[in-house]
C-alpha cells in the first residue's frame, strides 16, 4: 500500500510544482513593486477605463458563447443522440471538427470569405464587402466563430448524458405522453448537471480564448496581458491584467465544486439499449436543418482554405518554409500526450479509487489550471522559470512541455477516471490478496484492461498539444515555434495562398487522431 500511496503523492506533488507554483509566483511577484510589496499594479488596473471594458468585453462574450452553444448544442446532441436520424453519426463528427483545430484557423477561413476582399466582395461587390467585413470584425465575427468552435462542448455532452438515462424511466413516460412531452420533462430535466456543466465548460474557454479575439480584433483579457507581456515586456500589467480571469475561473470552479461535481458523477453508462425516437416525415426536414449548419459551420472555412490554397506552388512553399515547425509540432504533441497519459491514469485512478484523502483536491487543481487561460500559465511559467538556474528548462523545450501538463492533465485524468470505474475494485483486491504488490497489479489488471482509455487518453492529448497556441506562443523558446505558432505569426506578412496552405496541413493533421478516436472508440 506505502508504495501505491507515495506514487500518487509523487504524481499530486509534480502537478502543483508544474502547474500551480507557476501561477502561485505570478501573483506574488505581482505584488512587489521595485522590491517594495505594493498594491499599485491592482490600483492601476481597476482605476482605468480600458481595464473595465476589456472585463465586460471578456464576460459577454464568454456569457454570450455559452448561451448560444446551450441553445443549439442541446437540440443538436438529442437528435444525434436519441432519434433515427440519416447519417448521424457523420454529422456528429463533422461538428466536431471545428473543436479539435485551433480556433483562429477558423478566423482566417472566414477572413478569406468575409473580408473586405473576400470571396463574398467578390461575387457580390465591395459594399457587400464591406457590411461583411463589419461584422467579421469585431463581437459579432467573435462569437460567430466562438460558437462555431465551441458548440461540439454542449453537443457531445448531451448525447453523453442521454445514453446514460436508464430507459425503463422514458418506457414508463411514454405510454400516457408523446416522445415532445418525455424529452422536455423527463430526459432533459434529468441531465440538467450535465447542461449546466456543458455550459460552465464554453463559458471558460471562452474567456480564456485568445486567437480568435487578436485575429478579428476584439479586445479582452487574454490580449491584453499578451500584448502587455510580448511587446512592452511589462510583466507587472500582463500580470493584473491575467489575474480577473483568474479569479473568474476560480468562481467557476468553485461553482462547479459545490453544486455540480457530485450530481454529474452520479451518471453511468448503462448496458441496456437507449430508446430511439422515430422521426418519421419530419425525417428529411431535420436532416436537411442540420446538414444546412454544417455546411455553413464546417464546410464552407474548410473549403474557402481549401480554394485559396489551391496551388501545388503555395503548398510546396509552405511546408518548405514551415517543415521544422510541423516536425516540431508533432514530436511536442507526442511527448505531451505521453505525459499526459502518465499523469492522467495515476490522478483518475486517485480520483476513482479515493486512494488519498485529497483526491477530489488534486482532482480541483487540475481543472482549475485546464480552466485557466493559457496566457495565463504561460506568464506563470515565465515567471518561475526565467532565472539562470533553471535557464537549462526556460531555454529548452522543456517548457513547452511543462505548460502542457499544467493546462491539460485534467483531459487525461477524467478519462482514464471513466475508463477505470468500469474495472471492479473486486479484481485488484483479490490480487492484493494472493500477495501482488501495487506495481504488479498496476501493471498485468489495471493497465491491460484500461487499454481503450488509455489509447484515447493519448489521442486526446495528443489533439489538444497539438493545437495550443496560448501556451506555446507565450514560452516556446528561439528556434522552437511550433505550426500553430508560425500560421500565427506568418499571417500578417505572408502570402494568402502559403497561410491558407499552412492551415489545411494544420487540419489534416489534427483530422489523423480524430479519425484513430473514432475507430477505438468502435472497438
Amino acid at each position: 500500500m506505502l508504495s501505491r500511496k507515495y506514487t500518487l503523492l509523487i504524481a499530486v506533488l509534480l502537478l502543483i510544482m508544474i502547474g500551480l507554483a507557476p501561477v502561485i509566483s505570478m501573483f506574488i511577484q505581482s505584488l512587489f513593486v521595485d522590491g517594495s510589496l505594493s498594491l499599485n499594479n491592482y490600483e492601476m488596473l481597476f482605476q482605468s477605463k480600458r481595464q473595465w471594458l476589456l472585463l465586460l468585453n471578456s464576460l459577454i462574450l464568454s456569457i454570450s458563447t455559452a448561451i448560444i452553444t446551450v441553445l443549439l448544442g442541446i437540440p443538436l446532441g438529442t437528435i444525434f443522440a436519441k432519434t433515427d436520424l440519416p447519417l448521424k453519426k457523420p454529422l456528429s463528427i463533422l461538428f466536431i471538427i471545428p473543436l479539435i483545430i485551433p480556433p483562429y484557423i477558423l478566423s482566417i477561413a472566414w477572413f478569406y470569405c468575409l473580408g473586405r476582399d473576400g470571396y463574398i466582395a467578390r461575387i457580390f461587390g465591395k459594399s457587400i464587402g464591406n457590411l461583411t467585413s463589419s461584422f467579421l470584425f469585431g463581437f459579432s465575427g467573435t462569437l460567430f466563430v466562438m460558437v462555431s468552435t465551441l458548440l461540439p462542448v454542449v453537443m457531445v455532452l448531451t448525447m453523453t448524458y442521454l445514453r446514460m438515462i436508464n430507459p425503463r424511466l422514458e418506457e414508463a413516460a411514454k405510454l400516457s405522453a408523446r416522445w415532445s412531452f418525455v424529452l422536455r420533462r423527463i430526459s432533459i430535466p434529468i441531465i440538467k448537471p450535465g447542461i449546466f456543466l456543458a455550459g460552465l465548460i464554453v463559458f471558460i474557454l471562452s474567456i480564456g480564448e485568445f486567437g480568435v479575439p487578436s485575429s478579428l480584433r476584439f479586445d479582452v483579457f487574454p490580449v491584453e496581458s499578451f500584448i502587455q507581456f510580448s511587446a512592452f515586456y511589462n510583466f507587472n500589467a500582463a500580470t493584473a491584467a491575467a489575474i480577473p480571469i483568474g479569479l473568474i475561473t476560480l468562481i467557476v470552479l468553485i461553482v462547479e465544486r459545490l453544486f455540480l461535481r457530485e450530481k454529474t458523477f452520479q451518471f453511468k453508462l448503462t448496458k441496456e439499449p437507449i430508446m430511439i425516437i422515430p422521426l418519421g416525415k419530419a425525417k428529411f426536414f431535420f436532416f436537411a436543418i442540420i446538414s444546412l449548419l454544417a455546411f455553413i459551420i464546417v464546410i464552407v472555412p474548410i473549403g474557402v482554405l481549401l480554394l485559396k490554397s489551391f496551388s501545388p506552388w503555395a503548398y510546396n512553399e509552405a511546408f518548405t518554409q514551415s517543415r521544422d515547425s510541423i516536425m516540431r509540432s508533432l514530436l511536442y504533441a507526442s511527448m505531451g500526450a505521453t505525459s499526459l497519459v502518465i499523469f492522467g491514469f495515476l490522478l483518475g485512478y486517485l480520483l476513482e479509487r479515493k486512494a488519498l484523502r485529497f483526491s477530489y483536491a488534486a482532482d480541483s487543481i487540475a481543472i482549475f489550471l485546464f480552466a485557466l487561460p493559457g496566457t495565463v500559465i504561460g506568464i506563470g511559467l515565465i515567471s518561475l522559470w526565467n532565472t539562470q538556474a533553471t535557464n537549462i528548462i526556460y531555454a529548452s523545450s522543456a517548457i513547452i512541455l511543462l505548460g502542457y501538463i499544467a493546462k491539460y492533465t485534467a483531459l487525461g485524468e477524467r478519462i482514464m477516471a471513466v475508463s477505470l470505474s468500469h474495472i471492479p475494485c473486486s479484481m485488484e483486491e483479490s490480487a492484493q490478496i494472493v500477495g501482488a504488490g501495487w506495481f504488479r497489479r498496476l501493471f498485468f489488471i489495471l493497465i491491460p484492461l484500461s487499454k481503450r482509455g488509455l489509447i484515447s487518453a493519448w489521442l486526446v492529448g495528443f489533439i489538444f498539444c497539438l493545437k495550443d497556441l496560448d501556451i506555446t506562443m507565450m514560452v516556446y523558446p528561439p528556434a522552437h515555434d511550433t505550426l500553430p505558432v508560425r500560421i500565427f505569426t506568418l499571417m500578417a506578412n505572408s502570402p494568402e495562398r502559403v497561410i491558407a496552405s499552412l492551415c489545411i496541413i494544420m487540419v489534416i493533421i489534427t483530422l489523423l487522431p480524430l479519425g484513430l478516436l473514432t475507430m477505438v472508440k468502435d472497438i
